[in-house]
């Protein structure tokens, strides 16, 4: 429950002490590394200081615990403030030795905090925008379970250190108007405004006033001396206590505070003071400790932190267990949806049987009426695509300004904002975000895209229009090198199903990948069915036979999505000239690569290759061999009606079963 927290009396140990070892880790880390940006650490440590000793409630004993408050350093260059911070909390994976072997191979002190590596860090940063963005995915999943739960178990803030590159990054406008839209009262951005960027002064690119900034789009805002304890704590006091609105404090800093010659100056931000600059900032500091020392009282003042954090997880614990609602929340936060995967065989069942002959995006509709009847865990939202990508069903309720109850977000046209926000969702846990949008315009978003599949988090991507075959809307709409360019990012599965069936298939796969996002390439056109007859699910294995030719085979067809009909014309032509060809669906080339040599070599085979795709050739040459032939795209699409827009770039049945004939001889 919300308890509010007030500044403490002053403890034997002074508050400057209580920052400045956070600087002296910082300098000392980078230092040792020869690498790094001590700058923002040691100009932040004040305010992380004031942060984590008297607001954030945390339990590095469990930092996975569900009520806990969440921090997020967007400016993830600084990332040894938050290894700082989480060796004096007392975080056991993070030893002084850690510390030392500061972006090191194999260290969980990575250059940028990286989601994954190491206890409590929430989400990876360092694209900067990225962060700040990804909290208010973190905030909003906060309070759409509090709106289900109430405040004895959900209850807890979101802060975020913020720099001056995050708000100027163009993702950062997408999320603070999303944010204030909102009113995530709960979300508090702590920004360190120095003033100093890489090349030099802020002022050299931007003359952005950053509070009527934030105050336009519906934040509260408060300016602090960014070096004053007392103002700081106010600050964040008066944030907690007016939670209607998000909260930005700009807090005026000096980079590489305590710098005798740097402090102030972009010398400061990346790259290692130097052992004579250090000295003369222990001096300046009135440090006098040896490097990555710090005095036992100092560090035990720390770690009053971590007691004070372990006794709300407690409190908590007793709320959580005497509740009528407890199973159900553990339910939601385990993020298991079995009920959402047997509704899914039952519709495949039933596709197999009636034959439906549908888009893929309407194709994927019924696949989401069916999840989303099933389970309330799903979150579903479109950049204001809602009606094209078709990603509401039946019975779900828009998430509105200061009300949380619904389960389907109006991102607006913010693509790459969507994207973080998933992302944040997702860290947070207690829901399973999907997001649509065009094909096309997953070039907006690739950053956040990227992040997911960097962090491995189930954030699924409904992208419909995917090919010419969207037609009219013309080459600014066509994605001819878009798939291309999602199969290159690891840990990403590029789902292109080529008719109902496999549409279901690919959902049934995104859901049971907890530790991978996935991406839904959809068409915009009917497709027919191909998959008629009863079978396991096949696109779980990336590629399959769906046609095989008695007698061998004398050319094999390899096709995704909306041309796998095509390639089965070409296989009928070929067949009425004697030629046997072999169709085979590839809806995932990222699960086929993941089968075993034995099973690729049956489905591919030893005749000659022809691929066939409504896109560019980029990537194909690795299943079709140095000798295969491709039929696709060359350059840009055209404006025109679908068919005959295939028609003009030569992908149709007949061109296919020419290239076979010449592979064939």
């Amino acid at each position: 429950m919300n308890q509010a927290v007030t500044a403490e009396k002053a403890t034997a140990v002074p508050f400057k002490d209580m920052a400045n070892a956070i600087r002296a880790l910082a300098m000392d880390g980078v230092e040792k590394a020869k690498s790094g940006h001590p700058g923002m650490p040691m100009g932040m440590a004040d305010a992380a200081a004031v942060l984590f000793t008297k607001f954030m409630r945390i339990d590095p004993a469990d930092p996975a615990w569900p009520d806990r408050d969440r921090f997020v350093l967007s400016a993830g260059h600084g990332s040894m403030l938050i290894y700082a911070l989480h060796y004096l909390l007392g975080y056991d994976d993070m030893p002084i030795e850690q510390l030392k072997n500061f972006r090191q191979l194999g260290s969980r002190t990575a250059g940028h905090p990286e989601y994954g590596h190491a206890k409590g860090i929430e989400t990876t940063t360092g694209p900067l925008g990225q962060g700040i963005s990804t909290a208010v995915g973190m905030a909003l999943a906060e309070r759409l379970l509090n709106a289900r739960f109430g405040d004895d178990l959900v209850d807890h803030y979101t802060y975020v250190i913020a720099g001056d590159g995050c708000l100027q990054e163009g993702i950062s406008h997408e999320a603070i108007d999303l944010a204030g839209h909102l009113k995530l009262g709960k979300l508090i951005v702590l920004w360190d405004d120095n003033s100093i960027s890489i090349d030099g002064a802020t002022s050299l690119s931007t003359s952005m006033d950053q509070l009527k900034r934030f105050e336009a789009a519906g934040w509260n805002v408060a300016r602090v001396d960014g070096h004053n304890e007392a103002e700081l704590t106010a600050a964040i006091e008066k944030a907690r206590a007016h939670s209607d609105k998000p909260w930005l404090i700009a807090c005026k800093t000096v980079i590489g505070f305590g710098a005798p010659t740097r402090a102030g100056t972009a010398k400061a931000h990346g790259e290692a003071l130097g052992a004579e600059e250090i000295a003369g900032a222990r001096q300046k500091l009135g440090w006098a400790h040896e490097p990555f020392v710090i005095p036992e009282p100092i560090l035990s003042q720390w770690r009053e932190v971590s007691r004070k954090g372990a006794s709300a997880h407690a409190e908590w614990s007793k709320r959580h267990d005497a509740s009528a609602l407890a199973k159900k929340f553990d339910k939601q936060m385990s993020g298991a949806v079995p009920e959402a995967q047997e509704a899914l065989k039952a519709l495949i069942a039933q596709h197999v049987a009636e034959k439906p002959k549908l888009a893929t995006r309407k194709a994927s509709e019924v696949a989401l009426a069916a999840i989303n009847g099933a389970t309330e865990l799903t979150l579903g939202g479109s950049a204001d695509l809602t009606h094209s990508n078709l990603t509401i069903t039946k019975g779900m309720e828009s998430v509105k300004p200061g009300s949380f109850g619904g389960r389907y977000m109006h991102y607006g046209i913010r693509e790459h904002g969507m994207a973080a926000a998933m992302n944040g969702v997702a860290l947070h846990g207690g829901f399973v975000p999907y997001g649509g949008t065009f094909l096309v315009f997953s070039d907006y978003m690739r950053g956040a895209i990227r992040l997911s599949a960097l962090m491995g988090v189930r954030v699924i991507y409904v992208l419909t229009h995917d090919s010419i075959g969207l037609g009219e809307d013309g080459p600014t709409h066509q994605p001819v090198e878009t798939v291309a360019s999602l199969r290159a990012i690891p840990n990403l599965l590029v789902f292109r199903p080529a008719d109902a069936v496999e549409t279901a298939e690919a959902w049934a796969v995104a859901l049971d990948s907890l530790h991978t996002p996935s991406v839904m390439a959809l068409t915009r056109q009917a497709l027919q069915p191909l998959r008629v007859t009863p079978s396991e699910n096949l696109t779980a294995k990336g590629a399959y036979v769906l046609r095989e030719p008695e007698g061998g085979r004398d050319v094999t067809l390899l096709a995704t999505g909306s041309e796998v009909e095509i390639a089965l014309a070409a296989a009928d032509l070929l067949a009425a000239q004697g030629k046997k060809a072999a169709v085979v669906s590839m809806p995932c080339w990222e699960l086929f690569e993941a089968q075993s040599p034995e099973y690729r070599k049956s489905v591919l085979g030893s005749a000659p290759r022809v691929g066939v795709e409504a896109a560019l050739r980029f990537g194909w040459d690795r299943w079709i061999g140095d000798n295969g032939a491709f039929v696709g795209m060359a350059g840009f699409g055209a404006s025109a009606p679908a068919p005959e827009l295939y028609k003009h770039f030569g992908i149709t049945a007949e061109a296919v079963a020419e290239a076979a004939k010449k592979l064939i001889g």
